[in-house]
Parts: structure tokens; C-alpha cells; sequence
């Protein structure tokens, strides 16, 4: 197992390794030093055992547990330096094992405000979205905020960047083998492979991706996953990988506990994709599988939903659809540390684990949090030595706040057939997160009817790194949007600018706004800004604290809603994301999945008939413009 981050002098809040604490915490454990803190009246939660233990109090010392003893156990003649929780319940810090900060739209010092707010004290990170757009260099730049700020962060490394072959999309940045290696081995956070998502080439057996892998299963490092759909489970099993967040229902989470899988089960807002929690959790709960190999993760949060719905928020969801608290939250603390190889150092309050602790009230909400035995929030307001950490964060390089270079020209709408034809459309049926492959056959002045007067409108996507110049056209069905247009940086995971709108002039409109602050998510109105988050960092992350961007999220989204959108605002960022079934938008046009296929925006419906209906018969058309 790598070192911790911890270990970095420029951490804050450090605590030293193990190995050069062992003489000292047996000294205090054994009652011959005294501690720099006891914990008093506290009803511990045991991940171990899956108990509350009542009357325990905790002696910590350097950072770590030297000993948990019956309440009372410290000898009159120490110090009095101690904190009473007076009957609270004082659980390990929980960590998530499947994170991507940059969904939060803030740096690493900022997210950890809002992650030790939530009782999460470890996070690992898969950093894909930044190496999307910066490549290997944008991973070192958020490795050196991981560093500065005040939360244990590991890395998993991006091990799809693009996440589909060059001929489907455009990414700013990419991840080859050879940059998998230089990062295993210059940093000792890089402690596992991140999701790997191009499922359908694991499968396939396509040798870049299996590259990839080798690099981590050399090293006896974990691979991290991500699949869709029965038929790959065994190959991408097979392939070494060994987790998976994407269980959408309790069969599917059952057939790869059988195929040796961790399974990370996703909590989100519940109206959104994210939540997938509730079906997945039916492997225990209805199946009857044994819990041991599960965790909780968030996987994405903006930053409102961050602030709303952290990774106890999560646990207390488990909770809430079966399992006992303690169980629960040894899914959040315990179970992640196993999967990766940590529970020396964290997921339980035990000696020798760092002196990361929560304190509940009594239906799971957080109170206060320790990391490295520092109390860093109470009452749930940081304190004094947190918010001075936060006052300085990390500041990314120039270069990485110039990232959005859009086509010159302006939007221009496709020509469109005047015979009927077959159009492929994006159909949206929320909350999934799945997009339906529609088709129509119609002419089309009909088409441009329906995008003025019903549910159908204009999806254009613009490579936005300065490479091609692309811009690829599309139509979604069930978006809902009525008016204006809507428009993001964050397109996961090439994160090219993605447009939707009613008029072609709105979203020009809405694409220069985002050019003019270098990234960001905007609605736009009659060529007036309705609402904008500005990401100037790689157009995904904003340089201010946390709060300050939730609240210009809240703004967004009550336009994004009174624009008539249907589909949330991160789902909207997942229209491009070619690995996700059934078809998306890419800047190289429209993508089949999962038979990694472009297809034009329309084909001429030509041939005999059959049944009365036409027999489509496939010609080339644009669905992309070059320049």
C-alpha cells in the first residue's frame, strides 16, 4: 500500500506515519504518557463488529488512536485536555471510494469544506475530467491542491481519456500506458486504476485499453470499473477489474458480487441518475447477498447538491432501505478502506488508525468532525483552524484557465431534406440515465416545425480545445426546453462545449458567453444572460469557495427550470458521454452505443415497402461541420 498523502509536509493537518509512532501511542495506550485528547462520553459506532458500544472514551495522540477505553479509564493526574460528546454516537470518518471532484466545480482545497461538513475524511478521486481537457498535466496540477488541502485525498488514475477512440470524439488531453506508469510511480497517492469505462473495448480485447491495464494489475494495483449490461460482465471481470459503481438494480448488482466485484452503490438526489442506491441495495436486501463486498459512493455532485446530499446523506439512504446504521456506515468507512487495501490506516476507530471521527446525533446527521484528531467542524460550522486552510487554497497555472477555443464561425443549422427522411433523434426519458435511440421519418419543414412549436429542439456539440473545429448536430426529443438556449463546458468526459435551444441565434449566443469567461454552464434568453456559473479553471472548476458557487448553482438551476428543462443539469452533461447506451452527441456527430457507430443526423428513406411501411435504405449525410 503507497503512503499517504498526509505524509506531505505541505498537508495541512498531518499526522506521521505509523512507523514512527508505535514506541509512543503503546506508551499512552498502556496508560504510561498521557494523550493530547480524550474523547469522552461517547457512544462508539463499531465498523468491526457492527455495534454501538455505549460509555467509550478515546485517547488520541500525534493524530492517531492510541486506545479506546470504558468511560473512565483515564487516570486523575492527565491533562485536561479533553471534549465531551455527552452520550453522542462518535463514528469513523467515512470515506468514498469513487469521487470526481471537478463535478463539484471547485479545487480540492474547496471541496474539502463541503466534503469534512458531510464527515467524509477521505476521498479517492478519479481525476478524468480535468486529463480530458489538460492531459497528464491537468492530474500533477489537482494532485498539488489534493496536497494543500485539508482532507486525505488518493488518486485513481484516469484510465480512459478520451473515453472512446479519436474517430468518435475530440479531447483536449489524453492518457496513454506509458502515462499510467509515470504516475504510479511518482506518486504515492496514485493507489489504484480509475473507472474504466471504454467497457465495450475491454471486452473486445482492444490492446491499447488492455495496455492500460496491465500497468496497474503489474503493479498489484485494484482497477476500478464501470459496465453497462449483462452480456460484458464476465469479460470485464475476466479483464482484472474489480469494482463497479454502475449496479443499477438489485439482479444485475447480484450477478457481479458473483463475478467477484465490489460494488459501489451510487446515492444521488433522488430525482436525478445518480440514485441508483435504492434498486442495487436489493442484492442484500431482497436477494440475499452477503454485504461484505459493498460501499456507498457519490460519485458526482455539483456544488449545491454537495452541500445537500453528501456521502452521510448516502449512508443514512442504506439505512433507510434496510440496513442497520452501523452496517450502513461501515459501508461508508470500513468496506471502502478493505477495498483499497486502507484499513490499517482509517475506515474504524481502533489504535494505531488516524484520529478521523465523526459525531452523530441520533438519526445520522453529522456534527462535528476530527482529521488527525484536530476538530475541524462543530455545531456544523468550520472552525477557526479549518477556515484558515481554506483562506489560502492551491492557484492552477495560466495556461490551465485557457482552455476554451471555439470554431470562428458562427452556428449554422444543417440543411435538412425536403423529402421525408429518417432522423435519428436523442430521446430523454428521465430520471435515467440512459438516452433512447429515436427515429422518425418525416420531412424537413416538419422537423423544423417541431422544433418550433413542440418538444424537440436543436443539440449541437463544439470542440472547444482548438484541435478540429467540429460541430456536430443533433435533435433531442423530451429535453423540454421551451425558450432560450442552454449551454456547458462540463460535457462529460471530452467536455466540449454542448448547446441545446429552440433558435440557432440563442445558442451562438449562449456558446460566446462560455467563450467570453473561458468556461462555465449558462441559460441564456432573447441574447440576455438568464443565469451563469463561471468555470474559468480548464471550463470546470471555479477558483472560489464552495459556498459562493453553490449559490450561483441555486440561481442556475431555478432558471434551468423555468426554462422547461426536463432532464437535471448534469444529466444534460452526459449527452455526449459515447459509453453510455443508447446513442449520444459527440463534436465527430452522432454516436450508436454500444456498437461505437456514427450515424448521420438523417438518411434518405428509400425502398421497397414492406407491411406498407418504407424499408430505410442508408446514404451518407453530414452531421458535422469541419473547417
Amino acid at each position: 500500500m503507497a503512503a499517504s498523502p498526509t505524509v506531505c509536509g505541505k498537508k495541512p493537518f498531518a499526522v506521521p506515519p505509523l512507523s514512527r509512532m508505535t514506541r509512543a501511542l503503546a506508551l499512552v495506550a498502556s496508560g504510561r504518557r498521557p494523550p493530547d485528547l480524550i474523547v469522552r462520553g461517547a457512544r462508539l459506532l463499531c465498523p468491526y463488529t457492527e455495534a454501538i458500544l455505549p460509555n467509550r472514551e478515546i485517547w488520541i495522540y500525534g493524530g492517531r488512536i492510541a486506545a479506546v477505553r470504558p468511560q473512565g479509564s483515564a487516570p486523575p493526574r492527565w491533562g485536561k485536555r479533553e471534549y465531551d460528546v455527552r452520550g453522542g454516537i462518535v463514528a469513523p470518518g467515512l470515506i468514498d471510494p469513487h469521487v470526481h471532484i471537478e463535478s463539484s466545480m471547485v479545487g480540492a482545497c474547496a471541496y474539502a469544506e463541503a466534503a469534512l461538513r458531510n464527515g467524509t475524511t477521505t476521498v479517492f478521486c478519479d481525476s478524468h475530467e480535468i486529463a480530458n481537457v489538460l492531459g497528464r498535466k491537468g492530474i500533477e496540477w489537482m494532485l498539488e491542491d489534493a496536497r494543500r488541502s485539508p482532507l486525505s485525498i488518493f488518486l485513481t488514475i484516469p484510465s480512459t481519456v478520451p473515453a472512446t477512440e479519436d474517430r468518435l470524439e475530440t479531447a483536449g488531453g489524453r492518457i496513454a500506458p506509458e502515462d499510467v506508469a509515470r504516475l504510479f510511480e511518482r506518486f504515492p497517492e496514485a493507489v489504484a486504476l480509475g473507472e474504466k469505462m471504454d467497457f465495450v473495448a475491454v471486452a473486445a480485447g482492444h490492446s491499447r485499453t488492455h495496455a492500460i491495464l496491465r500497468e496497474a494489475l503489474r503493479r498489484g494495483r485494484p482497477v476500478c470499473g464501470h459496465v453497462y449490461g449483462e452480456g460484458f460482465v464476465a469479460a470485464y471481470a475476466a479483464s482484472g477489474v474489480t469494482d463497479t459503481h454502475e449496479a443499477s438494480d438489485g439482479e444485475i448488482a447480484l450477478q457481479m458480487l458473483q463475478s467477484g466485484m465490489w460494488i459501489f452503490l451510487r446515492g444521488g438526489p433522488p430525482l436525478t441518475p445518480w440514485h441508483s442506491l435504492p434498486k442495487a441495495i436489493e442484492a442484500v436486501t431482497r436477494l440475499g447477498a452477503a454485504p461484505k463486498r459493498l460501499c456507498v459512493c457519490t460519485d458526482d455532485r455539483d456544488p449545491d447538491d454537495l452541500l445537500l446530499f453528501g456521502l452521510d446523506w448516502v449512508v443514512r439512504e442504506a439505512w433507510r432501505h434496510g440496513l442497520g446504521l452501523p452496517l450502513s456506515w461501515s459501508l461508508g468507512s470500513l468496506h471502502p478502506a478493505l477495498r483499497f487495501g486502507l484499513d490499517h490506516e482509517a475506515g474504524g476507530l481502533a489504535p494505531a488508525r488516524r484520529a478521523d471521527l465523526v459525531l452523530l446525533d441520533d438519526q445520522g446527521r453529522v456534527r462535528n468532525t476530527w482529521l488527525g484528531g484536530e476538530l475541524l467542524v462543530e455545531d456544523g460550522e468550520i472552525t477557526p483552524q479549518l477556515e484558515e486552510v481554506l483562506g489560502a487554497p492551491y492557484r492552477y497555472p495560466p495556461r490551465a484557465y485557457r482552455t476554451v477555443r471555439l470554431p470562428e464561425r458562427k452556428l449554422s443549422s444543417p440543411p435538412l431534406p425536403e423529402e421525408p427522411s429518417r432522423f435519428h433523434l436523442l430521446g430523454i426519458d428521465p430520471p435515467g440515465i440512459l438516452v433512447r435511440h429515436r427515429t422518425v421519418v418525416a420531412p424537413g419543414r416538419e422537423i423544423l416545425r417541431r422544433v418550433r412549436e413542440e418538444d424537440l429542439c436543436w443539440l449541437a456539440v463544439l470542440e472547444r480545445h482548438g484541435k478540429t473545429g467540429e460541430i456536430a448536430w443533433g435533435l433531442v426529443e423530451g429535453f423540454g426546453l421551451r425558450q432560450g438556449a442552454v449551454a456547458s463546458t462540463v460535457g462529460h468526459d471530452a467536455h466540449n462545449l454542448l448547446v441545446a435551444g429552440k433558435r440557432v441565434e440563442e445558442m451562438e449566443f449562449a456558446a460566446r458567453t462560455l467563450e467570453s469567461v473561458q468556461g462555465g454552464v449558462c441559460v441564456v434568453a432573447e441574447e440576455r444572460v438568464i443565469a451563469l456559473v463561471e468555470l474559468p479553471v480548464a471550463g470546470l472548476l471555479s477558483d472560489r469557495r464552495i459556498g459562493e458557487v453553490a449559490e450561483a448553482m441555486r440561481a442556475l438551476k431555478a432558471a434551468w427550470d423555468k426554462a422547461g428543462c426536463r432532464l437535471p443539469f448534469m444529466g444534460f452533461n452526459l449527452l455526449p458521454l459515447s459509453v453510455i447506451p443508447e446513442i449520444r452527441l459527440t463534436n465527430k456527430g452522432l454516436v450508436l452505443v454500444p456498437e461505437m457507430r456514427l450515424v448521420p443526423l438523417w438518411e434518405k428513406a428509400r425502398g421497397k415497402r414492406r407491411n406498407g411501411q418504407p424499408v430505410p435504405k442508408p446514404t451518407p449525410s453530414s452531421a458535422s461541420q469541419r473547417r
